[in-house]
């Protein structure tokens, strides 16, 4: 038995993620960023700026006889766009648009009914929370939201 549905959980939404057709043109990252900043649009799962968990997790016992547990879990996430212009509007706008798609990802539909539970590794997932982060310089302006996906599994 797991000890814990977030190792299973993170890779799902890593796939589902990369998978979704909303997200084209985003590069979806396991983890912290590397040094390639190439890439204009990205989704980082597991990381965020000044965040210093990947998942948080919290168990308790689901019923007596101490047999199962259910796991609440959240995601630290990050969604993140720049370009060389200085327009905050545009880049927000991207930044909102990322998440969008990736909230849409994780709604059931016909071709992914599985998607709210990550593929089957937890009993829903949702997107919770967010925070925008803005900054510009002389040379491009970056847009970044912060957010979470929650889940509950039972392990």
């Amino acid at each position: 038995m797991a000890t814990s549905a977030a190792p299973a959980a993170v890779d799902a939404l890593l796939a589902i993620l990369r998978a979704a057709p909303g997200l084209g043109g985003v590069r979806v990252i396991d983890g912290p960023p590397s040094n390639n900043m190439t890439e204009r649009h990205r989704v980082y799962v597991g990381w965020s700026p000044n965040g210093e968990q990947a998942v948080d997790i919290q168990q308790s016992f689901a019923s007596a006889g101490a047999r199962r547990r259910d796991e609440e879990g959240l995601i630290s996430c990050y969604a993140e766009t720049r370009a060389g212009d200085k327009d905050m509007s545009l880049r927000r706008g991207r930044a909102f648009g990322i998440v969008a798609a990736v909230e849409d990802a994780l709604r059931a539909t016909d071709a992914a009914p599985e998607a709210p539970t990550l593929n089957g590794t937890v009993l829903w997932a949702q997107l919770t929370t967010g925070s925008l982060i803005q900054e510009s310089s002389d040379t491009e302006a970056l847009a970044g939201l912060v957010f979470t996906v929650a889940y509950h599994a039972r392990i």
